[in-house]
């Protein structure tokens, strides 16, 4: 069964603030048994913690995160300027993934700017590789997007054929594709998935006002902001199908992930998450 934890990234000022060794002893805390590093720098202190966390705590670390290059969607190491300290990393935390949180915007563009993208990491997941890394790269619901006939889904499996996938589903679903489609679609290459929920609130006081007053832009913002990030279980989602499937299609790690906690402290909603997922299985 794949291993469960926990995306950093939902806890980066807790780190920031308290250390990465109270973190890493809270989700043991918990049952979950992996992390994956995202958002928070790879300072020697904070990757020190994270080796005393596999030594102490059983805490796997599932995943680093990696970009191509320099740029404004790189928020650690690069593999440009970096690459034998993410090596050193990743070998000295028995971590064998690295991944790609996002592709750059400009790659978004056009079906030739994703190509471009795409070949440069398969030339870094080839380097990666020899090392005994692998990369694997983090879809949003722009991945959903075609160019022609092809998704961007498509155009980087056939242009980086080494590099794997860290597979969103909350990400694919907001896409429109169902997640269990695209589990099927690229079984093999699916060895991280995020686990977090899609919610749908009703609609706030302030939005109804806003249609009430005549004021038929703003209301219409508020209508499309209902959708959210969730809590797992608290969703949508049809977790019993979607972790067997995911398990089917790859995955290695299942790591529980909410990109916006809407004022509630992460920590509590990572316990909420960690319930359901128990009271399913995992």
């Amino acid at each position: 069964m794949a291993v469960l934890g926990v995306q950093l990234m939902m806890l980066k000022d807790q780190v920031a603030e308290q250390g990465m060794w109270p973190v890493l002893q809270r989700l043991a805390e918990m049952d979950l048994h992996a992390v994956e590093v995202s958002q928070i720098p790879m300072t020697e202190e904070n990757v020190a913690a994270l080796e005393r966390g596999t030594k102490e705590l059983g805490i796997e670390v599932g995943a680093i995160s990696v970009a191509l290059k320099p740029g404004p969607v790189a928020t650690g190491d690069n593999l440009e300027e970096h690459f034998d300290k993410i090596v050193a990393d990743a070998h000295r935390l028995g971590c064998r993934f690295a991944r790609i949180g996002m592709m750059p915007f400009t790659a978004m563009v056009s079906k030739e700017a994703c190509e471009a993208w795409a070949a440069e990491c398969q030339e870094g997941a080839a380097r990666l590789a020899a090392e005994g890394v692998t990369l694997c790269y983090h879809n949003h619901h722009v991945d959903l997007a075609k160019f022609g006939d092809e998704r961007i889904f498509d155009i980087v499996r056939r242009v980086a054929p080494g590099m794997n996938f860290e597979v969103d589903l909350h990400w694919v679903q907001r896409g429109g594709m169902a997640p269990l489609d695209m589990l099927e679609a690229y079984t093999g290459v699916c060895k991280l998935i995020h686990v977090k929920d899609f919610r749908v609130v009703p609609l706030s006081q302030d939005t109804v006002d806003k249609f009430t007053a005549g004021d038929f832009v703003g209301g219409f913002q508020g209508f499309l902001n209902i959708a959210q990030f969730a809590e797992v279980g608290s969703g949508n989602m049809n977790w019993p199908k979607l972790l067997p499937a995911a398990q089917a299609a790859g995955a290695e790690f299942f790591f529980i992930e909410q990109d916006e906690v809407y004022g509630r402290d992460p920590f509590d909603c990572i316990a909420d998450s960690r319930r359901y997922l128990a009271s399913i299985g995992y």
